[in-house]
């Protein structure tokens, strides 16, 4: 027993995976909550104002929610039909929206009913926004027309008719109020000046668009449609600087962080992509439940607030920075006391007795130092140890199983501790890193529990998951190893042709073996 080694706890690297800055902040969020909306978020938008709430557009309603808050503070319903998109003013006070029956309605934060209403679109309004001098709004339609209206006086400044198709996105300046941005289905996108009657400049995105995002400075704008994400220079006449292609499916929101350093896009292939805004390189990225149809930041990118298809709305907070408590320091021994006599010259005399340095083993290692080897499994089986180090959860598996008793620790579980056990397969049983220890212990467990299939629902639910995953984990690794004979097979040939050699007859009448080279 006195020579008893501790477990080996082996290192498993998370394969492509590069920890960065960018990586430890946009990582630094809570687990998202869910709300479930009417139908598909088409819009999300964030007051420019604290408390920073946020107004979402689904369906026919408009729920504005508060920051921290599951359930809506206000509800704006009156709309003759679909309510498509709602932006807040840069005060915060006001909000302006468009719905599918053409109308454009200005709603009081504080009231209920529509300040103003203009009407003037003929079919579907699909964006909106205020000018920079807060008393104009700008409305985009189906109707393929692009408006100007006034808000004291309720009446409709300019129409510019030069989109050949549905416009669906749009943007105004923050620092100019004349100038105002709008994409449409035509693949172009444009700027308009409300001080002349045609636009001032026009791109071709190549794509229908579906969003458009101009920087606070207005020097660059960035369009999305199709699977791409394309930045133009408005300093150079609409110069094309970079073309993103790093999405799967349609690109449908932009956003910008709150430094304006980083670059998000949503779309359709449940991914939102992270941008450096110097390098356009992807420096981070999220997965979502379903197609990302809207995107919104907080201020200092404290929330995110992701609308998808099927009405979830997910809503991610950042992590708070937890404040040490400062604790009374306790006195401890001089550093003297600590170096005393290490540097003593042993003498010709002397009788050195080194003293063993006593080593201190985990309770896991105590466990199984004395054969408790359920025990050790229960204790690295703790929500805690699997979820912060697997690894060392993945170790002892292991162990036991070299010892030839990973069976007997995982018998005789009631429901609470086979959950346990049944959870981390279920969480970590596809990841490469850890595949091949938890397969074998998956299958052990499925032999095991087989029988009594059916006293706990629970248990039940769990266990045909676990069961469906090491299916597919098998016919993955069968997949591989195919793939893995092909290649084989293809080197084989190719060595072969290399080394292709014939017979000659040399001069004297013997053959000889020559290489020909292929």
């Amino acid at each position: 027993m006195a020579g008893y080694k501790p477990v080996a706890i082996q290192t498993y690297p998370i394969l492509g995976e590069k920890i960065t800055q960018d990586t430890l902040y946009w990582n630094n969020y809570k687990t998202p909550v869910q709300i479930k909306e009417f139908g598909a978020v088409s819009k999300v938008d964030f007051s420019p104002q604290p408390p920073y709430n946020y107004a979402v557009t689904a369906s026919s309603r408009i729920h504005i929610y508060g920051r921290y808050s599951q359930e809506p503070i206000k509800t704006f319903s009156r709309f003759k039909d679909t309510a498509y998109c709602a932006t807040f003013r840069q005060d915060g006070r006001l909000i302006v929206a468009g719905s599918e029956d053409g109308g454009v309605q200005l709603f009081d934060i504080s009231g209920r009913a529509p300040l103003r209403q203009f009407e003037g679109h003929t079919k579907a309004v699909h964006t909106v926004d205020f000018t920079a001098d807060k008393y104009h709004v700008v409305s985009g339609a189906d109707d393929y027309t692009v408006k100007l209206w006034d808000i004291p006086n309720s009446k409709e400044v300019l129409t510019f008719k030069e989109h050949s198709d549905y416009v669906r996105c749009g943007c105004a300046s923050k620092l100019n109020p004349d100038l105002f941005i709008t994409g449409s289905y035509d693949h172009t996108v444009k700027m308009f000046d409300a001080r002349t009657s045609e636009s001032v400049l026009s791109v071709e995105h190549g794509q229908p668009v579906e969003s458009v995002l101009l920087f606070p400075s207005g020097g660059l704008l960035v369009s999305a449609g199709g699977r791409y994400v394309k930045v133009w220079d408005m300093l150079k006449g609409g110069q094309l600087l970079v073309s993103l292609k790093n999405h799967h499916k349609t690109v449908t929101c932009l956003c910008l962080s709150s430094s304006g350093q980083r670059l998000l896009s949503g779309s359709l292939d449940r991914k939102v992509k992270v941008y450096s805004t110097t390098s356009y390189k992807v420096v981070h990225s999220f997965d979502y439940a379903a197609s990302i149809l809207s995107l919104a930041l907080a201020h200092e990118d404290e929330t995110i607030v992701v609308g998808m298809t099927n009405g979830i709305l997910s809503v991610k907070h950042r992590k708070s920075e937890a404040k040490k408590e400062s604790l009374p320091r306790r006195r401890r021994p001089a550093y003297r006391t600590f170096i005393k006599g290490k540097n003593y010259m042993k003498q010709r005399d002397d009788i050195l007795i080194n003293r063993p340095a006593k080593k201190h083993l985990e309770l896991y290692d105590r466990d199984l130092k004395h054969f408790r080897i359920s025990k050790a499994l229960d204790r690295v089986l703790d929500p805690t140890c699997t979820i912060k180090t697997p690894e060392i959860t993945v170790s002892i598996i292991k162990e036991l199983n070299r010892r030839g008793v990973l069976a007997n620790a995982l018998a005789g579980r009631d429901e609470k501790e086979i959950s346990h056990v049944l959870n981390f397969l279920i969480r970590n049983l596809s990841q490469p890193r850890f595949a091949p220890v938890l397969i074998n212990a998956a299958e052990i467990i499925i032999d095991i529990y087989l029988p009594v299939i059916g006293q706990s629902p629970v248990v039940d639910k769990k266990f045909l998951l676990l069961q469906g995953l090491v299916e597919k984990e098998i016919d993955y690794q069968r997949e591989l190893l195919e793939t893995l004979g092909m290649m084989d097979m293809l080197f084989a040939t190719m060595r072969r042709k290399e080394g292709t050699s014939v017979l000659e007859n040399t001069s004297d009448g013997f053959p000889e073996n020559k290489k020909i080279e292929s």
